[in-house]
């Protein structure tokens, strides 16, 4: 039988720490610092592989997959562990990238290391477009919120609460400060702003021709069903998640957004509390910001027949129902006293149940 070697990986910008253990024993093989070169870990790795098996691992993080994929692109066993998963010594407070590693390595030879779901390169790059277009649209709020303030200061009141829309933009354009240099801010301002709903605006079109793609359309069609998804939420959970039969169950799934509630279990007590907000938080923004559309009471308007042109009738029933469900979820909650966020923290959660269950053919 060969030897098998359990490398782990201990990765940063510059420098790649490595462990390697052997099948049998307590002490490593070998420790030892490399610089970050991917094809420098191939040639390391390559001496244990002529002697037998070789499993690698590394920790989730911003290095990303590039390293992943190089390694298995010369056909070694590599996996990219979720960084709540990897075990760190607490007892004696010592965290070195040398015990990292070597922690890593040991999860391999417990059969603990399981790896997250790594995306193609190409669902990758969509989410990259998609997340900074997040950033952008986080930075865009700061600059209002700023303009807003900057408003105050000098007692510039608009005649409405309704703010950004053609009409406030409109007073915003043909405002005279008294002061230049205050003139002078307030277009910086709001110059920045027309400059970031731009580029945000571009942004939205290459999504919506992207969610047209042959590998997308149909499950983006199948999510535009819902109430409060459009194209760029259902294009997020197709490249997001990819293959959603990867969780066993809609409470699987639920829990790798992070919500779930957390829960302290003792003897013949319970306690539950707020979700736990593991998991991939850009989904979960997302849902939750779609669950507000079902605090209003069931109708399907214009916009929503329209998405639906060219979905079959059991994706649209199914649509319905997650509707007609969450929106009486909704007031039962609040009638009970709950607040609005609490109980659009519900429905994200039964939303992520039925996008589970649509994506399996459950509808």
């Amino acid at each position: 039988m060969k030897e098998v070697y359990y490398v782990g990986l201990d990765v940063h910008k510059d420098t790649i720490q490595m462990a390697v253990l052997g099948s049998k024993g307590k002490e490593p093989v070998i420790t030892k610092g490399l610089p970050n070169n991917a094809m420098k870990i191939v040639k390391e790795l390559g001496k244990y592989n002529e002697k037998g098996k070789v499993l690698v691992a590394y920790e989730a993080g911003c290095m990303g997959y590039t390293l992943h994929r190089t390694l298995t692109e010369f056909g070694y066993d590599s996996r990219v562990i979720p960084p709540n998963k990897v075990f760190h010594h607490g007892e004696d407070k010592v965290k070195t990238d040398k015990r990292d590693a070597l922690d890593i390595a040991w999860m391999l030879r417990r059969d603990e290391g399981e790896s997250i779901a790594i995306p193609t390169k190409e669902d990758e790059a969509v989410r990259d477009l998609i997340r900074c277009r997040g950033d952008l649209q986080e930075n865009l709020k700061s600059m209002k919120q700023r303009l807003l303030k900057f408003h105050l200061r000098k007692g510039l009141n608009y005649e409405s609460d309704r703010y950004w829309t053609g009409k406030y933009y409109k007073w915003l354009s043909g405002l005279k400060l008294e002061q230049k240099m205050e003139q002078q801010a307030h277009e910086e301002y709001l110059d920045e702003i027309l400059r970031l709903e731009d580029k945000l605006g571009r942004i939205d079109k290459v999504i919506e021709e992207t969610a047209g793609w042959p590998e997308y359309a149909e499950k983006v069609r199948k999510l535009r069903a819902f109430r409060g998804i459009d194209y760029l939420t259902a294009l997020s959970l197709v490249v997001e998640i990819g293959d959603f039969k990867r969780f066993p169950s809609a409470e699987a799934f639920m829990s790798y957004l992070g919500l779930v509630p957390t829960e302290i279990s003792s003897g013949k007590k319970r306690k539950q509390g707020g979700i736990t907000k593991t998991g991939n938080g850009h989904l979960r923004r997302l849902l939750t910001e779609s669950s507000w559309h079902y605090a209003r009471p069931n109708q399907v308007g214009k916009r929503l027949s329209k998405r639906r042109e060219g979905t079959d009738e059991g994706t649209i029933r199914y649509a319905d129902k997650a509707m007609k469900r969450l929106h009486e979820k909704y007031t039962r909650m609040v009638f009970k006293g709950k607040t609005k966020q609490t109980a659009v923290t519900a429905l994200a959660r039964e939303l992520a149940g039925f996008i589970w269950g649509v994506m399996n053919n459950a509808a």
